[in-house]
């Protein structure tokens, strides 16, 4: 492996499987290291193409989503850097695919748990074509002020506090991920900070070893001393151990290696990487470390002495003149989200939508405050959820039987009304579900079911001013508008509407008042002396009821009721009900296969 720099401020990576606020991350060191072009070039979703938005500072930006990794790469040539987020049962081939691809150069791999078996073909393979893989069971690596893998060095607090938006003099190597974030902040105290860092995973078999980058660390002239962290556990310390000894690395090396308490237990004990248990007395801590330092490195007698350590080392290198400090500065500050600025009461920001009828913020989600399991487990029916979502209360049992009526009994009137024959034709023209069911709906207004609003607008406005039924429909004549409600192309009053005598028993039966109603059947008593035809059809029954049961619950102020009739909820209810049957003529054009509808000739009448 050895040669030198892995990354520089020009790096850009390709991440596999998208993940946002690792990408997040990334982009904001990018952004605080005062990078020019983003580091990630390009996000791989098997299946899936398009974009997604991210921030580069204060600029919103689009990142390309590819399909598979070789479009990624043929598209982003100069992204040399694969970054893996895939689970462990995809990683082995994911990667493998990755190192097959000649622009790639680097391989991070993320996930924990990935077969030793495959662990092993992948790095036979990068060793082979002279490619670098870090991890398995990495958090990754970063290059100060430069580039930086997913949720290396954490959060943006820690990156600041550790000076890491910009190079210093320091080299480390860890097989802890999460330790290395507190190396980097030990580092940030004692010296000018880090030059690079990586975390190699705590697997049995990494794909590069610690000694694999210390060896590197001695190409980069940048970099003017090592510190390493290992971990009780299998024989990569030794590694290092012979390089040292071979004077293969000249350059100061301060070394730990974590796992001494190990011996403290009467039988072996799994820490918490995969590789982190001690097989015998060579791969103890102990052994280790005392190894490291007979071969040269510098090895504190505790953890607690690795931080004065470091700080000698340094001090030592700046006053013989190898290391000129880099100089500090303050770095931009990265724009906060909204979101985390709201949480944290920096800043407000208006809402863009109000909802008073429902919440699904919490374990479950309420209709107007109540549980959906307290409807399910107080038997309640979709009348309730209506006059919940709806009305935003709970209405009596008499009143959401009515509105439950209303929907059984206005769900389908035959295939020959206009919006069933839509639905019909557009269903047999091979349109979906939707788009079946719209054409019908769209046909719903003033001459096709759409006027329970009317009706009962013009019935409570003449009930209410004392009109008689003779002064109210003379009046509407006057005013050339037919009177809502009232009037039907089939029933009359020898064939009366079999729907309008069953709401009209029940309002009599379960209605507190029917003052409404009684209201509509005076006016259909007149409308009868003009012609047998002008019978109160359901529209009108439902209205004048529907009135009937705002007044006379008690429930609803003058003002809401006005608002109810004036917005459109009566209709709603046959909207709500004829799209039953409009759903089951759609279903039942295509379950009998019937072919494209065609108007026949013989009923079109051709003229000039």
């Amino acid at each position: 492996m050895a040669s030198g720099q892995l990354f520089s401020k020009q790096t850009q990576a390709l991440f596999y499987n998208y993940k946002q606020l690792p990408i997040q991350r990334m982009l904001d060191f990018d952004f605080l290291c005062g990078r020019e072009t983003p580091s990630v070039a390009g996000v791989i979703n098997p299946g899936s193409e398009g974009f997604q938005k991210l921030f580069f500072g204060q600029e919103e930006i689009a990142i390309p989503v590819h399909s598979s990794i070789k479009e990624a790469c043929k598209v982003h040539s100069t992204a040399d850097v694969f970054i893996n987020f895939a689970s462990f049962r995809s990683a082995f081939a994911s990667s493998m695919e990755a190192l097959k691809q000649p622009t790639i150069r680097v391989v991070a791999i993320i996930a924990e748990g990935v077969p030793e078996g495959d662990t092993k073909k992948l790095i036979a393979y990068a060793r082979a074509n002279n490619k670098v893989i870090i991890g398995p069971a990495t958090v990754g690596g970063i290059q100060a002020g430069a580039f930086k893998i997913g949720d290396t060095a954490g959060t943006l607090e820690n990156i600041v506090e550790s000076k890491l938006y910009r190079p210093g003099s320091v080299g480390f190597v860890s097989k802890s991920g999460g330790m290395s974030n507190e190396l980097y902040r030990i580092i940030s105290r004692t010296t000018d900070g880090i030059y690079e860092g990586i975390a190699i995973g705590g697997d049995v078999f990494p794909g590069s070893t610690l000694s694999d980058h210390v060896l590197r660390y001695q190409n980069i002239p940048q970099i003017k001393m090592v510190v390493v962290l290992g971990e009780l556990g299998g024989r990569d310390e030794y590694s290092l151990v012979e390089a040292l000894k071979q004077g293969k690395v000249t350059k100061p090396v301060v070394a730990w290696v974590s796992g001494t308490c190990a011996r403290l237990f009467k039988s072996e004990v799994q820490f918490g990487h995969a590789g982190a248990k001690s097989g015998g007395d060579m791969e103890s801590a102990q052994a280790k470390n005392n190894a490291l330092q007979d071969a040269g490195a510098l090895v504190p007698t505790s953890f607690e002495g690795l931080e004065p350590l470091i700080k000698e080392t340094y001090t030592n290198l700046v006053e013989q003149g190898v290391i000129s400090p880099i100089p500090d500065f303050q770095p931009p500050p990265v724009p906060q989200d909204l979101s985390v600025a709201i949480k944290a009461g920096k800043v407000r920001a208006p809402t863009h939508i109000i909802s008073t009828i429902c919440d699904d913020r919490g374990e479950e989600a309420t209709y107007a405050g109540v549980k959906m399991s307290t409807l399910i487990e107080s038997d309640k029916g979709v009348g309730d959820v209506i006059s919940l979502l709806w009305f935003k209360r709970s209405l009596p049992r008499y009143c959401t039987k009515f509105i439950e009526m209303c929907i059984m009994l206005c769900a389908d009137h035959g295939p020959c009304v206009s919006g069933a024959h839509n639905t019909i034709v557009t269903a047999r023209a091979g349109k979906d579900l939707v788009s079946s069911l719209v054409s019908g709906l769209l046909t719903i207004g003033p001459r096709f079911g759409g006027a329970i609003d009317d009706a009962a607008r013009y019935f409570k406005d003449a009930c209410d001013k004392g009109l008689t039924p003779y002064d109210y429909v003379e009046a509407m004549k006057k005013k050339g508008i037919r009177v809502p409600g009232i009037g039907h192309r089939i029933k009359s009053a020898d064939n009366r509407d079999k729907r309008v005598d069953l709401l009209h028993k029940y309002g009599r039966t379960f209605f507190p008042s029917i003052k409404y109603l009684e209201y509509a059947l005076q006016v259909e008593k007149y409308t009868l002396t003009k012609a047998n035809n002008l019978v109160l059809n359901v529209d009108g029954c439902i209205g004048s009821l529907f009135l009937d049961l705002l007044v006379s619950s008690a429930m609803f102020t003058q003002q809401e009721i006005d608002e109810i009739v004036e917005i459109g909820y009566l209709n709603g209810l046959f909207v709500l009900a004829r799209t039953i049957g409009l759903i089951g003529h759609t279903f039942d054009q295509k379950r009998l296969k019937q072919p494209l509808y065609r108007h026949p000739w013989e009923d079109v009448l051709y003229t000039k």
